[in-house]
């Protein structure tokens, strides 16, 4: 098996990204694969704690073990796009993207396999069928999905690049001070607690527009656009300005009075070039459950500024 790495995976350790992609088989095993040469990174061997990089090529060939396999779940899926080579779905709150070492069902993976089958890429391997790009469980919106090999590299082509638009819209604690601004700071992860990301000099390069959308007391709503696309970014930038994403309690926002699946943050619209031709694709949705249930709360309760 190839697979390429993404920016979402890149600073991984070896090992660990390889025991994310493969739960089937221990760490133990996964090192023991890798220091008999079984995986190579760039046709080179490499230490199970190679630091992964952008665009690195993964081969390994792991020996047959039993129900490798994700099982397909009848989880209903509300498709927003669709034609004969992708799809763009609409991934609710509290649901993964994709199986992990501890949670392997009811994820969008399982969905998608009920619904489609193989008709799915594996360029990111069979726990990530389909997968192009990622939203945190307790975020939603809009997902794009590749049911074939060259439509992922097609449409990773284009994530890679930065020509995909992408807006998400979140409501954070504070007066976030400017109506307009953009965050340009790098991220990498976080070297005491690896869940996590952080703002630091070595990291990349990370941008995000913001614009206001309304004041409350306290609150802003925000509009924001992803120049680039790490993994938390959203969450760490706000976070380091001091302005946290409501009840973003990883990193450091808190329980608010409205309870929600944490962070209230959703992935409201794309823009992108469909495979394989010049034909824009502009997808947007309204705001869901728990961007309107802190809304009507602030309004109802928050002066507006």
């Amino acid at each position: 098996m190839i697979i390429y790495i993404d920016e979402n995976d890149e600073n991984k350790r070896l090992d660990s990204y390889l025991s994310e992609i493969t739960p089937d088989y221990s760490r133990s095993k996964i090192q023991n694969f890798i220091k008999n040469g079984n995986v190579t990174v760039n046709d080179s061997n490499k230490k199970p704690s190679y630091l992964l990089k952008e665009t690195d090529k993964i081969s390994f060939e792991l020996p047959q073990q039993e129900d490798i396999t994700v099982k397909p779940q009848n989880i209903a899926l509300e498709i927003l796009y669709e034609d004969e080579n992708m799809l763009v779905v609409n991934k609710p709150s509290g649901m993964l993207t994709h199986p992990t070492t501890t949670e392997r069902e009811n994820t969008l993976v399982n969905a998608l396999l009920y619904k489609y089958g193989n008709n799915l890429s594996d360029i990111n391997g069979e726990f990530r069928r389909g997968i192009l790009h990622r939203l945190d469980r307790n975020t939603s919106g809009l997902l794009m999905i590749a049911k074939n090999n060259m439509a992922h590299e097609f449409l990773a082509e284009q994530i890679k690049n930065h020509t995909i638009i992408k807006k998400y819209r979140a409501i954070v604690k504070g007066n976030y001070p400017n109506n307009e601004d953009e965050i340009n700071l790098p991220i990498g992860r976080n070297p005491n607690q690896p869940h996590k990301m952080a703002v630091r000099e070595d990291g990349k390069e990370s941008k995000t527009l913001v614009k206001v959308i309304e004041r409350f007391k306290d609150f802003t709503y925000l509009d924001l656009t992803l120049i680039t696309g790490r993994t938390h970014q959203i969450r760490v930038h706000l976070s380091y300005q001091k302005f946290p994403i409501y009840n973003d309690t990883l990193y450091g926002a808190g329980q608010g009075k409205v309870k929600t699946e944490e962070q209230v943050l959703q992935s409201y619209f794309l823009r992108f070039t469909k495979p394989f031709g010049n034909e824009i694709i502009e997808l947007q949705i309204e705001p869901d459950e728990k961007v309107n249930k802190v809304l009507k709360y602030l309004t109802q309760n928050m002066e507006r500024r």
